[in-house]
């Protein structure tokens, strides 16, 4: 007994001598706590500083991505209205050019002007003497020849008239040329005229269109055509009255006789007929008279 009692002792003591040689041997137990550094574990001022320091950055970073959006919608805005002034741009320039297009093609084609110029010779030589004679018929509207190809042959006429005139009378045109002054004066009055009584006849409520107008009072210059070529070559004021009251007249009395056959009620007539019949008697005087007044004028400096 007293030997088995020993030989578990001496087990047990070996079983804690291995231990103790065991715990020796691997590093002691006991923690020391004064060489610990004191900055191994955060402490609640580090935790208040880190929460202040993100704090500071989400603020940073709001008012950055803010600042972004702003910049950003700005910039959409921008954008949109840059898109919107270009769109309008090129709205503007299509229509414009579809117009441009479409007015060049209707001015260049020559289809739509030849029928007022597609006439022959002898019509224009019988419509030439038919101004001439005053109709006496005024209960119902005359004819008058819807074309221009006589009419502005009678307006270059004149004009070759009035430039003859102004080269025999010496005449000196300070501004501009005596070819520009000569086309100037036939064509505007043509033209202006013919606006003007279109015009005073839409308002009277005379049955007339923009192209009769034009063809009656082109071959009303006839009687004007006449008249100067015969008196710029024989210079006697006489005479100049004499065919001034008597071609001048009749071409004058014929152009207010067709008006007066398209023109309902006295008034009308009268308004309208007078304003015509004033506006070509005193045109056929200014073309006589007013370069005779530069050549008086210029004498006393040439002497």
């Amino acid at each position: 007994m007293s030997a088995a009692a020993g030989g578990s002792r001496s087990g047990t003591a070996g079983d804690w001598g291995g231990f103790e040689d065991n715990m020796q041997g691997g590093g002691s137990a006991v923690i020391d706590m004064e060489n610990m550094d004191d900055t191994s574990g955060s402490s609640f001022e580090d935790m208040g500083e880190m929460h202040q320091r993100m704090k500071e950055e989400e603020e940073e970073e709001g008012e950055t991505g803010a600042a972004e959006d702003e910049d950003g919608e700005f910039l959409g805005m921008k954008g949109l209205r840059g898109q919107l002034g270009r769109q309008v741009a090129d709205q503007m320039w299509q229509v414009g050019k579809r117009q441009a297009t479409r007015a060049f093609s209707l001015y260049a084609n020559i289809d739509i002007l030849r029928p007022y110029f597609d006439v022959e010779p002898i019509q224009v030589q019988a419509r030439l003497m038919e101004s001439m004679i005053p109709v006496k018929m005024i209960n119902f509207p005359q004819k008058i020849a819807g074309e221009l190809y006589g009419p502005l042959m009678l307006v270059f006429t004149l004009v070759a008239i009035l430039l003859h005139g102004m080269k025999t009378s010496d005449t000196i045109i300070r501004e501009g040329t005596l070819m520009g002054t000569a086309i100037g004066t036939c064509f505007g009055y043509w033209l202006g005229v013919s606006s003007f009584i279109y015009f005073l006849a839409y308002l009277c409520n005379a049955q007339i269109t923009m192209v009769q107008m034009l063809s009656l009072l082109g071959y009303g210059l006839f009687g004007h055509c006449i008249t100067l070529f015969v008196t710029y070559n024989i210079h006697f004021h006489s005479l100049f009255y004499i065919f001034w009251l008597g071609v001048g007249g009749l071409s004058t009395l014929r152009m207010v006789a067709v008006l007066v056959s398209r023109t309902v009620g006295h008034t009308q007539r009268l308004i309208l007929c007078g304003t015509l019949a004033a506006l070509h008697m005193l045109f056929l005087l200014y073309l006589h008279f007013a370069y005779h007044k530069v050549v008086e004028g210029r004498r006393p400096v040439l002497s």
